[in-house]
């Protein structure tokens, strides 16, 4: 039998270990980090959409060679650009977006758009094109949401006289944060001198890339921005991941291997894989992205 002591001890043990795992789950050591943290309610505060009026809203499609599919977009202005040629930011959404999260009711683009130009950022437009499950990349089926963007959309609004798509921005969440990355990387720092990504969908290992957007670790391996950091050289790069994000760790590798001359600003604040996070975070990405426009 055991004695009152022993039972104390074994206690106070599986208390010391208890905690210990706690913080090391935590500190992202050991697996389960963003379960926990959301459960322990360390992800911090959610960010507030602006209470502002948001400028105007328009929306159209085409048919797109580059997907084989008929593509909507939406294009945001701010408030009081009636009539200006603006700069164009392209933003490429997450797996699973439909294009209602850019209108006012949504993750609050428009709104946070209308608050940075009020708050003195240069004006310009955000576009947002459908990318279906493609992870903006060619696929085995032939669709290449990616190439969309360059070789038909860009030209699409290159013919307007109210948008300059010379030199363009680029914006992501997840798997948009992946190809915003990509497509800056292809696109070179003349035509696209910033980009500016929330929690990219990021792997270190090809063999845990998901396979919803890479068919196995060959295809991973091919269009994998890991490992290219070097492509983005002279492009204005802003990353910000959630502590409480299942691709933290990742990201971080990602941000690490940069040169130290390259111009990154990296945040790594509480924060989980969701809009609550994105919006804390969205006013320092479109303030990074107007000042480089």
């Amino acid at each position: 039998m055991l004695s009152r002591r022993g039972i104390l001890l074994g206690a106070a043990a599986v208390t010391t270990v208890g905690v210990a795992g706690t913080a090391g789950v935590v500190e992202g050591v050991l697996p389960g980090r963003p379960a926990l943290q959301a459960a322990l309610g360390l992800n911090g505060e959610p960010g507030r959409v602006p209470d502002i009026a948001p400028g105007p809203v328009e929306t159209g499609s085409f048919v797109s060679e580059r997907r084989g599919a008929r593509t909507g977009w939406v294009l945001l202005r701010p408030p009081g650009a009636e009539g200006a040629r603006l700069p164009v930011v392209v933003a490429l959404h997450g797996l699973g977006w439909r294009l209602d999260a850019f209108q006012p009711g949504g993750v609050g683009i428009p709104q946070f758009l209308a608050a940075a130009v009020a708050d003195g950022v240069p004006p310009y437009a955000v576009v947002a094109p459908e990318g279906g499950r493609s992870y903006w990349h060619p696929r085995p089926d032939g669709e290449d949401a990616g190439a969309m963007v360059t070789d038909e959309l860009l030209p699409l609004f290159g013919r307007r006289d109210d948008l300059d798509v010379a030199r363009i921005g680029l914006l992501g969440w997840s798997m948009g944060g992946y190809g915003a990355l990509r497509l800056a990387g292809l696109l070179g720092p003349g035509r696209a001198p910033a980009v500016a990504v929330g929690s990219p969908a990021l792997w270190s290992d090809a063999s845990a890339a998901s396979r919803s957007g890479f068919e196995d670790e060959a295809e991973y391996r091919e269009f994998t921005v890991t490992g290219r950091q070097e492509d983005l050289a002279g492009t204005a790069v802003r990353i910000d991941c959630g502590t409480g994000d299942p691709f933290y760790r990742d990201v971080e590798d990602y941000v690490d291997g940069f040169p130290s001359d390259a111009e990154v600003t990296a945040t790594f604040e509480p924060g989980a894989h969701d809009r609550a996070y994105w919006r804390r975070v969205l006013p320092d990405q479109l303030a990074f992205l107007g000042s480089r426009l």
